[in-house]
């Protein structure tokens, strides 16, 4: 793993909370996009070397819709880079980590990207991403 990619961030609403991003904290916003697949709309902050990545359900299925009603808004996830995504999903594995899914799918900006179970993970759900 290279270095933390991002941080996802579980809101209700973009437009809501872009004033406190980009005016209290400073950060430039690169770009937001519709992922649905996932049933987001994504924007994406720069924050110095990592990004903040807002994510915002499109409807009531979505994984983070069903998030923010179980626990509220908040951090949704780490992510960490990758060169090879392939090639780490197989070192997961062989070092007996709980994927949610088996092979990568595409994510946000045009990523790979394959999730760690959080119940292995004291509750924390961990990306892996390949750009």
């Amino acid at each position: 793993m290279e270095k933390v990619d991002h941080i996802g961030i579980a809101v209700r609403s973009i437009e809501g909370v872009l004033p406190f991003y980009k005016e209290v904290m400073q950060l430039e916003m690169i770009k937001m996009e519709d992922v649905e697949t996932e049933g987001v709309r994504v924007a994406f902050l720069q924050a110095h070397n990592t990004k903040i990545e807002l994510l915002e359900p499109l409807n009531q299925e979505s994984p983070v819709a069903k998030f923010i009603e179980k626990r509220g808004e908040g951090i949704h996830h780490l992510a960490f880079l990758v060169q090879n995504i392939e090639a780490e999903i197989m070192r997961l594995k062989g070092q007996g980590a709980q994927l949610l899914q088996e092979q990568p799918k595409r994510g946000a900006g045009g990523a790979k990207v394959v999730f760690l179970h959080p119940k292995q993970a004291n509750g924390v759900l961990y990306e892996i991403c390949e750009r």
